[in-house]
């Protein structure tokens, strides 16, 4: 019996790109199968020339969307110039406060721990040369 093959990767659609501080802020959207809802992402890429950039999951409050630390944190010039760090930033509002899986049938789909943890990551190893996701092991970097 053959084994069966691995689901294909979500489809992630692009809905921005900014030049910021030598790199790149990008915008994504993509259907989450773990959330069972459409999901939107911001990541910003440093200019870093460097393999195997660190990554840093920032993960809002109940009410922000990704834009809140995008737009207002100025991160970016620390990611670029003083540490060469990709930043991303899922907007999981209004899912999430705690960012854990809900235990109460009611709340089946806001499984917000297991979307960071695992779907996120792996959506971006899926699409990192589609999307050149240069220099980043983007599975098992979040714990």
């Amino acid at each position: 019996m053959a084994a069966t093959p691995p689901p294909p990767a979500a489809a992630l659609e692009q809905m921005s790109s900014t030049k910021m501080f030598g790199g790149r802020n990008l915008r994504f959207h993509h259907q989450s199968t773990t959330l069972d809802c459409p999901m939107t992402f911001s990541i910003y890429l440093p200019p870093s020339p460097a393999s195997n950039l660190p990554v840093l999951y920032w993960l809002s409050g109940l009410t922000c969307t990704d834009e809140n630390f995008i737009i207002k944190a100025g991160a970016q010039r620390a990611a670029a110039a003083a540490h060469g760090i990709d930043l991303v930033a899922p907007d999981t509002s209004p899912r999430a406060g705690f960012y854990l899986n809900a235990t109460n049938e009611q709340w089946k789909n806001w499984h917000t721990y297991d979307y960071v943890v695992k779907e996120l990551p792996k959506v971006l190893s899926d699409h990192s040369e589609e999307h050149q996701f240069l220099g980043t092991q983007w599975e098992g970097m979040v714990h």
